[in-house]
């Protein structure tokens, strides 16, 4: 909302530049635009904007614009504000050296430290589809963190069926003035998904001029690079104004082989040094003298490699063997100098598998991804309808990203095939694969075959139009009213290989020369090369691969449609000063239709799980409240007792209605002294992904079935109870993979999260000499929770939820059980999807100090951030132990950041320094479990620090910064291989620098 009127009581005037300082350190700014107005002789003087912070380090004097604030609707001109929100200025962010709104959102300072999805996940599935960015506050995940751009929600963006949080790749860059971050729960301000917070992107309100901007950043050692190139131009007239931006961001890939430490070999799962340290002496591949080297990636892929039946045969090597002799093996390595046993091979064992192929570092590590984004705004004075401003906003993106994996290529011979020579005779091994991808036939050998790189990329187009109405109703209240539409239209695209058309080229006969051709030729089906040592090294026919590996493509597009309207003005007064509310109605559609590639649809991607469209839509109509009373008003030791109010009632097509609230007060008894706290209620309602997401298959492990071996369990036990009750043997054991299908929990009546938040901060601002120099202190304390989370229950979790049911309540029919099939032969199936059970809890403190004084000629500044998460737990089930996991590798307990700034004249000067706590595992397994993995593992990081310098020179009309990150080429720190997600050995956290030294400079010209 825009506010175009001082609301709240008068108080005394206070110097510009302690007010500049308090504003930088929590200064709540928001909603409404900045009123170029100046005060009258009888009004306050307000708080500075952003930019005016920046500049009162050295300016004397500066001119004051009137601002509201983010998390409140109600406008107000003080400094201090109930929730702790920060402020961050794009210049700010130009002098961190940071290239886009994605960066400066995702950096520690703004998240405290928790990880963030950012371009190094583009191998891992995220809601959202590769290439996406998003923000999560207090690490309480994406979907619980409100995007706001003008004090208008940003709607989801992304491709696949998992769209449900913002793309902070759509916002504009050049355009933007200023970012608030409110860290508390604002579910009755804002509605829905804002638990953990709000991040408020405001724009710069008019422009005059014509600026064009030009950003390089480069890394010492090569891959990463970033180049942005924009303009923005705008114009004011005596009752309209424009303006607008054009801008492009393109990153250059980062590979895997780029950075010594992505790729170097994994450090061993087990053992520890002498001397205490981890990895040194990985496992020797005895052919070789040089250190196996295993997976790169993470993957536990095998290659060169077949896998047959247990089998007598030469051994490896150094591999050792199974059975009296030692000499029984079922993995094989091509040796042709091998005669007897399996001839033409030799044994080995898990040491002596390869699993690492050089085109694993070809692999991206950073994605690369090319934005280009347009923004506009206008406004026109009607002269009527309360001095109204016809206005109207409009973002335009295109996003096109893409992304190199490593893929390994299971090749299976069906028993008795030609294809596989002298080998033709072996026994069956496997069962026919599910997949139907052997014809149905029993498998006797699989080749274990390195394919190489594969690609993904996708294509997102993002465009919200605005159009409003704003104005005065009377002579003190202002109304805003709005329409916004948005629409995120996304082409997806990944290489895959077609069951179909493996199963066509297994199925071959003879062609009469020697070779072989495909049983069924039509569409120009190419046999499936022979086993030979060439083929399971990974010397595979290009017209094989191209044959068997296809293009698919999907569309995934998501709508949202949202109108508001909302007053806000004076009440009444009170001998403290004037009670304010504000008040209004809004109501959002949002709509998903996601279609995968029709193969994927009727599961014929090979390797890869099958998805089915995800569609369905869902509205919310809402009704707002908020009120702001003060109680205590220029009295001693109560120079202000305010109290704020806020209710919102919901009621959403999917679930039925909700309300929400909050609480809070702010005083301050001294001027130099405000406390303030709140406690409120939140809610998520659940994304339509969580809803609708389309029935999605894949296989799980044969032994994954509860019911294996469930005679050596106690014969009392439910589970022993529930299996024999199938008619099963107690020896059962599963032959086959359990197929498993995940969907939405549209159907079994998904609810909302409901969360309570409690915060409590102080602030102090006390009034030292003039030749000490102001000082600021921020201190916050948080308590979030959230109940009946919505989580996605795994196959697994079914299942044993099934059998480890009460054998009264055993009804394959009814409950999780219901959700299970036993088929022919016993062949499993089970279906999971989103449900109401998990609890999250998130406990910490953040504190903020600001120092500034004059020395020489200019004027230095300091600023520390300092983010402590004293909890960090959850559970998926209520029976679960709520373990607290702050402090573990990748949740840091600790994170901050400083940076020193000194101006004189036109320079400045900017040193930065970024700090991730040390972390650890080994507590955790110890408290929790009682395991001690020291011996083992390598589970804990130090501390990691990173530094940053920049210099930037102002002219007239243009302006000029250099700098550098990582000035240390600092590289992440290293665990032991097993552990979690990585990449190499480093622990996969956006907390940590992947690109290493990196130098940028920007300049930037007005006309």
């Amino acid at each position: 909302m825009r506010s175009r009127r001082t609301l709240g009581p008068v108080r005394p005037r206070r110097n510009p530049l302690h007010l500049a300082l308090a504003a930088a350190l929590m200064l709540p700014m928001g909603l409404a635009s900045a009123q170029s107005t100046p005060p009258t002789d009888d009004e306050e003087e307000p708080a500075p904007t952003a930019e005016q912070t920046q500049a009162a380090a050295s300016a004397p004097a500066i001119t004051l614009d009137r601002v509201s604030v983010t998390g409140s609707r109600i406008a107000r001109d003080t400094f201090n504000s109930v929730s702790p929100v920060q402020v961050i200025s794009r210049e700010e962010s130009t002098l961190a050296g940071f290239s886009s709104t994605t960066g400066v959102l995702q950096s520690n300072s703004v998240t405290g430290g928790s990880s963030q999805i950012n371009n190094a996940y583009g191998g891992f599935v995220v809601n959202g589809g590769p290439g996406v960015n998003t923000l999560s506050l207090r690490g309480l995940g994406a979907t619980r963190t409100l995007i706001l751009l003008n004090g208008r929600r940003v709607s989801p963006a992304g491709s696949r069926g998992a769209v449900g949080s913002a793309d902070l790749n759509v916002l504009p860059n050049m355009m933007i003035e200023r970012i608030e971050v409110l860290k508390d729960g604002a579910s009755s301000i804002y509605g829905s998904d804002a638990v953990a917070g709000v991040v408020n992107v405001i724009t710069r309100t008019r422009v005059d001029d014509t600026t064009v901007e030009f950003q390089r950043n480069f890394t010492q050692d090569g891959g990463g690079d970033e180049t942005r190139a924009g303009i923005m131009t705008g114009a004011v007239g005596d009752r309209w104004h424009a303006s607008g931006s054009l801008e492009m961001n393109q990153r250059a890939e980062l590979t895997l082989g780029q950075r010594g430490w992505a790729s170097d070999c994994p450090r061993p799962l087990l053992g520890r040094n002498a001397d205490g340290s981890y990895g040194a002496d990985d496992y020797i591949d005895p052919r070789t003298g040089r250190p196996k080297c295993w997976t790169i990636d993470d993957s536990g892929v095998t290659i060169n490699t077949i896998g047959t039946g247990n089998i007598a045969g030469v051994p490896g090597l150094g591999s050792v063997g199974t059975g009296a002799s030692g000499n029984i093996f079922n993995r094989w390595r091509p040796n042709p100098g091998v005669t007897t046993g399996l001839p033409g091979y030799e044994g080995v064992d898990y040491f002596g598998r390869d699993s690492f192929d050089p085109a694993m570092l070809r692999e991206s590590l950073i994605s690369p991804t090319k934005n280009t984004t347009g923004f506009l705004q206008a406004g026109f004075d009607l002269n009527a309808l309360g001095d109204a401003e016809l206005y109207f906003e409009g973002l335009g993106h295109r996003r096109e990203s893409q992304q190199i994996g490593y893929l390994q290529h299971s090749l299976d011979y069906p028993v008795g095939s030609p294809l596989l020579g002298s080998l033709s005779t072996l026994p069956a091994w496997l069962a026919a694969p599910a997949d139907g991808s052997t014809n149905g036939r029993n498998v006797s050998v699989r080749a274990f075959i390195g394919w190489g790189p594969y690609k993904s990329w996708q294509e997102v187009d993002f465009f919200r139009a605005t159009g409003g109405l704003r104005g005065n109703l009377g002579t003190e209240w202002s109304y805003d009213t709005y329409y916004s539409h948005a629409r995120s239209d996304s082409a997806y695209m990944v290489e895959n290989r077609l069951t179909d058309r493996i199963a066509r080229s297994i199925d071959v006969v003879s062609d009469g020369r020697g070779g072989f051709v495909c049983r069924d030729p039509s569409g120009g089906c190419v046999p499936t090369p022979a086993l030979s040592a060439a083929v399971v090294g990974g010397d595979l026919p290009q017209a094989y691969r191209d044959y068997i590996m296809q293009d698919t493509r999907g569309q995934t597009i998501y709508t949202e449609s949202t109108f508001n309207f909302g007053v806000n003005g004076p009440l009444f007064d009170l001998p403290a000063g004037t009670v304010s509310t504000a008040m209004g109605v809004e109501h959002r559609r949002q709509e998903i239709d996601d279609t995968p590639d029709i193969n994927s649809i009727n599961n014929n991607l090979f390797g890869f799980t099958a998805s089915q469209p995800t569609r369905g839509k869902d509205s919310v109509s809402e009704a707002y409240i908020e009120f702001e009373v003060p109680l205590l008003s220029d009295l001693p030791f109560a120079q202000e007792f305010t109290f704020n109010a806020s209710a919102r009632y919901t009621d959403y097509d999917s679930y039925g209605d909700d309300s929400t609230w909050k609480l809070g007060v702010l005083y301050t008894p001294v001027d130099w002294l405000s406390i303030r706290a709140s406690r409120g209620t939140s809610f998520r309602a659940p994304a339509l992904f969580e809803q609708f997401l389309g029935a999605t298959s894949g296989f799980l492990s044969s032994a994954t079935d509860p019911c294996n071996e469930y005679g050596n369990r106690n014969p009392t036990s439910a589970r022993y109870q529930n299996c024999a009750s199938e008619g099963l043997p107690t020896n059962f054991q599963q032959t086959s993979s359990v197929t498993s299908i995940t969907q939405g929990g549209a159907e079994t009546g998904l609810a909302a999260e409901t969360s309570v938040a409690v915060t409590a901060g102080i602030v102090l601002q006390p009034e030292f000499p003039e030749w000490f120099g102001d000082l600021s202190f921020a201190a916050d304390y948080y308590d979030i929770k959230v109940d009946n989370g919505v989580a996605r229950l795994s196959g697994q979790n079914v299942m044993n939820l099934c059998y480890d049911s009460q054998p009264a309540d055993f009804n394959s029919d009814a409950g999780q059980c219901s959700l299970v099939t036993r088929g022919v032969n016993n062949s499993m199936s089970v279906t999971s999807g989103y449900v109401n059970i998990s609890e999250s809890l998130v406990r910490g403190w953040d504190f903020t100090a600001r120092f500034v004084r004059e020395i020489g000629p200019g004027s230095f500044r300091t600023t520390a951030r300092l983010s402590n998460y004293l909890t960090q737990a959850g559970r998926t089930f209520p029976t679960d132990p709520l373990r607290n996991t702050t402090g573990t590798v990748a949740q840091p307990q600790y994170a901050g950041d400083v940076d020193f700034s000194y101006s004189v004249q036109k320079w400045l000067v900017r040193y930065g320094l970024e700090w991730v706590g040390a972390t650890n595992d080994y507590d955790y397994y110890e408290t929790y479990f009682d395991t001690d993995y020291r011996p083992l593992y390598l589970l804990e990081t130090g501390n990691y620090f990173l530094s940053n310098l920049s210099v930037q020179y102002r002219g007239d009309d243009w302006s000029a910064t250099v700098g550098a990150r990582n000035l240390a080429d600092k590289e992440p720190p290293m665990v032991s291989a097993g552990w979690g997600n990585r990449i190499g050995n480093a622990p996969l956290y956006s907390g940590y620098d992947y690109l290493g030294r990196t130098f940028f400079f920007n300049l930037s010209k007005s006309f």
